[in-house]
């Protein structure tokens, strides 16, 4: 079968419904985060300071990696990262940055996310890294992040949040909810001890079975 092609019209309708769900399941709040989707040469992205009830996909901007811009708002102040990941990244399509309540949370711990379950594997590896903090919007908070995803779809961000990516936005969206709900459980664990951890054998084993999970074509 054919991968469907999609124009730009149905990139920034997924960009919106994606944004929306993020608001109505609670992991963005008001004009908290961000979402990007490669496209073209550069990416469409959020702008700066519009809550998902305001935002429409007219309102979505288009930054060239050559720094060309289109679009009437301002693009997301951390449109940075979002840019430094593509080029780091080419198998990445979309980037995911919101602050859930446990995620943040454990991200101003600045602790990562240890493999406490075998499902931190959704990830990419056996962790969820924690960058060091840095302001945001800054060339240093990219360089953070991008070095924090390496060999991962999410990294979250000290005394600050979480970013997620994936080869589709549908990825990383799954990747956003899961790392959310893993991080409630893991804050409850370490409220009453410190739980056991799987090994680095043990997450080679599930990385490797994650390969060929779900169904054929499937993120």
């Amino acid at each position: 079968m054919n991968t469907p092609t999609f124009d730009e019209t149905t990139r920034r309708d997924q960009l919106i419904a994606a944004l929306q769900r993020l608001d109505a399941l609670g992991l963005n709040r008001g004009s908290t985060g961000n979402l990007s989707q490669r496209w073209g040469e550069g990416m469409l992205i959020t702008p700066t300071g519009m809550g998902a009830a305001d935002c429409a996909a007219a309102d979505l901007v288009w930054l060239g990696f050559d720094g060309s811009r289109r679009g009437a708002r301002a693009p997301s102040s951390e449109w940075h990262f979002h840019q430094a990941l593509y080029q780091a990244r080419p198998e990445l399509n979309a980037v995911v940055h919101t602050h859930p309540t446990h995620a943040t949370a454990l991200a101003c711990l600045r602790r990562p996310l240890p493999a406490f379950h075998y499902m931190v594997a959704v990830a990419g590896g056996a962790d969820v890294r924690c960058a060091p903090y840095h302001l945001f919007g800054t060339p240093e908070l990219s360089a953070a992040v991008v070095q924090a995803m390496h060999g991962r779809k999410a990294a979250l961000l000290a005394t600050h949040g979480l970013v997620s990516a994936g080869a589709t936005l549908p990825e990383a969206m799954k990747v956003t909810i899961e790392i959310e709900s893993l991080c409630d459980s893991y804050l409850r664990a370490v409220s009453v001890g410190e739980p056991a951890l799987l090994s680095e054998a043990e997450m080679a084993a599930v990385i490797e079975r994650f390969r060929g999970y779900g169904q054929p074509g499937g993120a």
